[in-house]
This record gives C-alpha cells, sequence and structure tokens, in this order.
C-alpha cells in the first residue's frame, strides 16, 4: 500500500531521475529508502551535494536558503526539494562523511543501509506526531526489513556521532509499531511479533559498549 497518491509520487520520481543525471547527488530521505527495497515512494526529494554541485543547482533551479534550518530548498514542478551541504547543514552524520558512507543502487548515489536508518531516525524525533513522523517510521521498518542493515556498523555509527538515544528510539518504533506494518503489506499479527522479536534481538546483540 503506497503512503502517498502515485500522480504525486511519479513526478517526484520523474524529478529526481532528472537531478540525478545531471548532478549525481548523494540521495537520502524516502527516495534512498524505496531504492534499498523498492517499496514504498516518496512525494519530497533529499540529496546531499558538494559545495561546487551546489553552484550549479543555484544557477538552474534559483535555491532558496534556509538558515533556521541549515539547507537549501527547491520547487521544481510542484515537487519539493531539500539540499544539504557540507560544513552548513545540521545532519546526523555530517553531509562531509556521508560521501564514505554512500553506495549506487540502479547507477543512483544513495546513503548506505546504516547511514540512511540515522538519518531516518534523525527525521522521525523532529517530526514524530506528524504524518510525515509516520511514513518516517514506516521507512525505518522498510530499511530493517527489506534491505540489509549491519547492526554492528549502525552501532559503532552510533557511538562515533554520540547518537546514543537513537538506539532506544529504535527499539520504542518496533516495539509499538502497528499502524507502520499495514503500509508494509504485513496483517498477519503472528508474522508481525516474530519480525519485531527477531530485528529487537539483533539490534541488541550488537549493542557496543559505551
Amino acid at each position: 500500500m503506497e503512503f502517498w497518491n502515485e500522480s504525486v509520487t511519479d513526478r517526484a520520481w520523474k524529478v529526481l531521475i532528472k537531478l540525478v543525471n545531471k548532478f549525481d547527488p548523494i540521495v537520502i530521505g524516502g527516495w534512498a529508502a524505496y531504492l534499498l527495497t523498492k517499496t514504498l515512494k516518496s512525494k519530497d526529494i533529499d540529496v546531499v551535494v558538494d559545495f561546487e554541485t551546489l553552484q550549479k543547482l543555484k544557477i538552474d533551479f534559483g535555491l532558496k536558503k534556509n538558515i533556521h534550518l541549515k539547507k537549501y530548498e527547491a520547487i521544481v514542478d510542484e515537487v519539493s526539494i531539500d539540499i544539504y551541504v557540507p560544513y552548513f547543514s545540521k545532519l546526523a552524520i555530517p553531509p562531509e562523511d556521508l560521501q564514505k558512507l554512500s553506495m549506487r543502487v540502479e547507477g543512483i548515489r544513495i546513503a548506505k543501509p546504516e547511514a540512511l536508518l540515522i538519518l531516518k531516525q534523525q527525521a522521525e524525533l523532529e517530526r514524530k506526531d506528524s504524518i510525515k513522523g509516520l511514513k518516517d517510521r514506516v521507512d525505518i521498518l522498510n530499511i530493517l526489513i527489506n534491505s540489509k542493515v549491519d547492526f554492528k556498523k549502525y552501532h559503532k555509527l552510533i557511538e562515533k556521532y554520540k547518537l546514543e538515544d537513537y538506539p532506544k528510539r529504535l527499539e520504542s518504533i518496533i516495539k509499538t509499531a502497528k499502524k507502520e506494518f499495514d503500509y508494509l503489506g504485513m496483517k498477519n499479527l503472528r508474522k508481525i511479533r516474530l519480525m519485531k522479536k527477531r530485528l529487537l534481538i539483533d539490534l541488541r546483540s550488537h549493542t557496543l559498549s559505551w
């Protein structure tokens, strides 16, 4: 079951492909989760670029600088694009570090599963009581279930970037998730309970000593 209207996500996908083909950014957010899992498209676009690419984007799109949220913004064909840059944007994993924490899927650069999971957690923490917060939790579970997350690497990133509260919040998301599983097409309560148990065991078994 898709979260957003199909016509909206199809329009966003077309904008993303044009953006990727011309500027080769690192895709984060919902579209990165989709590329990892082939499940649940997004209506917005989130990317990380270097300063050279930022200047090119300014020429093409006339970006708006959001000082408060530490990002640049653009609207293309009614699609919202958030652009994060090194040494300015405040992501849980700094944009300047994401180059080494990226991979290519179908030729598109995206954050690796462990890094993407953390970035999705940051977004969820900032807007957990909103509809977008629900979508963040769906994406988080989607990443956990339908991609290969290395929890040892996840905990190393947690330790490196001093995000000690993230594993506890992740546990809470897994334990309390109900409606989120509907969007992932999971309705069998027994299978959901077993999935939750497996995820919690995997998460806890790789916890590092702080």
